[in-house]
């Protein structure tokens, strides 16, 4: 099916995965492509607006990223540059782009200039913007005009008869709050589209994708992680080959507490998966040990994980691929496929596979959010047990031990993690976070049980808020709440003497804490 598209040229910023996923909520599909992608493809495909992302290069520098020359002559399609697009759009378009004195970060206040334009139409005259910038325009292009301001910073402007817009701000972070209407303006009153994309239409044509690439006879090997994305991926293949899936759960040493055997449960019994419970984690232990590095320990993990699948898959017979539920947040936090972004971490899914295997893989969600997985899913008829999961990262438990792996700390943290989660839903607040786990330290601190001195170990506390990963806010836990996790913690379990709460957010800091 071929559907109304909106192209966006990834100029190296974090936030461009954002931007497609909010087009997508509006019912619209999105691709993300470098910005050196061809412009006689871009024509070719006929999209039906185009939007620059930001990126953290200045448009002045000699190798600053570029459009294709001839792209706003010939593009024929509404344009919406953002942050770095839209200085670039300035520059390209005769403006002019100079440093600021004060580099803009964080929230703003934005007043809307023009009461006609259709980027803005139907929204308040100030609106709470979110900006992340060094460099502003200083002069316009020949035949825009200004339309919105903070202070003395040009913060829109448009050229309507081009049916050319940009904006300095970032309408795709939760930060500004009414960006989502900016985006649908752009989408529904400029662009003309009409949003035609929906999970039913993804899953009829993934099955589709999918029937093709394997052929009629060939074998596949999934392998769940007890989270939602592995899980969701088994079950679209399941309906697309059937039993020619063997999934393959693998008890690694670092799931959490009972996870091994609860979920292998789950897995035959109520969605009836054809599946293989594997325990290796003794394998698992081995190459880790005295692995302190998170980047080393993470390719560890993906090795290990490779020779495991690719034993499994030599004892089935005949078997050529190897599923895996990556995410679009997977792939940009670990390295750039499509653009300039700068790596974060690599991803067990996506930077910690070796270069060599024997297996090829199929990413049936690799375009995907968690948010549209869940979608996804809950019409593929997951059960909600699955789909309200916290996401669990693929290295699992290795990432939130900080230093180096023993059963000994695993069976700490699974002890911690487990009394945390448990008291989520005691108060009612699991659904409340988007992810919360504990993260062993390897701080060890002097404390006081009964008439004896301890000198034991840390355990911090994280939960967040989030949509999609990309960015997130730490959850505002009540007080009794954290008392309780801490009082259990600390009485319950030896080896744990202190607790304390993370209260950082996404950015800076990253997530998960390796």
């Amino acid at each position: 099916m071929n559907h109304e598209l909106i192209l966006i040229l990834d100029f190296g910023s974090q936030y461009t995965q954002l931007i497609a996923r909010r087009v997508r909520e509006q019912g619209v599909y999105c691709e993300i492509v470098p910005f050196f992608y061809d412009l006689a493809k871009i024509l070719e495909r006929k999209p039906k607006g185009v939007i620059l992302s930001g990126g953290p290069n200045s448009v002045y520098e000699p190798d600053a990223p570029q459009v294709d020359r001839g792209f706003y002559e010939k593009i024929g399609a509404p344009v919406l540059g953002i942050c770095y697009g839209m200085q670039l759009l300035a520059k390209d378009l005769s403006g002019a782009v100079s440093p600021s004195d004060v580099r803009e970060y964080g929230h703003a206040k934005m007043k809307i200039l023009s009461g006609k334009t259709e980027l803005f139409a139907e929204l308040p005259f100030e609106l709470d913007v979110w900006m992340s910038h060094g460099d502003h325009v200083t002069q316009l292009p020949e035949g825009f005009q200004q339309t919105a301001t903070t202070g003395d910073v040009v913060t829109a402007m448009e050229n309507a008869e081009r049916k050319i817009y940009a904006v300095q701000f970032h309408p795709e972070v939760a930060h500004t709050p009414l960006g989502k209407e900016v985006l649908r303006n752009f989408l529904f009153n400029i662009c003309g589209c009409q949003g035609d994309w929906t999970s039913a239409q993804f899953i009829a044509e993934e099955v589709e994708k999918i029937r093709n690439l394997v052929g009629e006879n060939e074998r596949v090997v999934c392998g769940l992680s007890g989270g939602v994305d592995s899980t969701v991926a088994a079950v679209l293949m399941q309906q697309a080959i059937g039993e020619r899936q063997t999934c393959i759960f693998v008890n690694n040493g670092l799931l959490r507490a009972n996870e091994f055997e609860d979920t292998l449960k789950l897995y035959k019994e109520k969605l009836h998966l054809n599946v293989i419970g594997v325990d290796a984690s003794e394998d698992f232990y081995a190459v880790l040990k005295d692995v302190v590095d998170p980047e080393l320990k993470r390719k560890a993990i993906g090795a290990k994980f490779i020779d495991v699948f690719d034993a499994e898959a030599t004892k089935i017979g005949d078997v050529k691929w190897l599923v895996q539920g990556t995410l679009y947040p997977d792939v940009i936090e670990s390295v750039s496929l499509r653009g300039t972004s700068v790596t974060i971490k690599s991803h067990h899914n996506v930077g910690g596979l070796p270069e060599k295997m024997n297996l090829k893989l199929i990413e049936p969600l690799r375009e995907l959010f968690k948010d549209e997985v869940r979608l996804i899913g809950k019409d593929l008829g997951v059960p909600e047990e699955i789909l309200q999961r916290h996401p669990f990262p693929g290295p699992g438990l290795a990432v939130r031990i900080l230093g180096d792996i023993t059963p000994e700390k695993v069976a700490l943290l699974q002890k911690a993690d487990k009394i945390f989660i448990e008291e989520l839903h005691n108060f009612d607040l699991y659904k409340a976070v988007w992810q919360a786990f504990a993260v062993l330290l390897p701080v060890q601190s002097v404390g006081v049980m009964g008439d004896f001195r301890t000198y034991e170990k840390t355990i911090a506390l994280r939960a967040v808020t989030s949509t999609d990963g990309m960015t997130a806010d730490w959850a505002r836990l009540p007080f009794e709440f954290l008392q309780a996790v801490s009082s259990r913690i600390t009485s319950e379990i030896r080896g744990i003497n202190r607790v304390v709460y993370d209260i950082s957010s996404k950015p800076p800091s990253t997530i998960e804490w390796e």
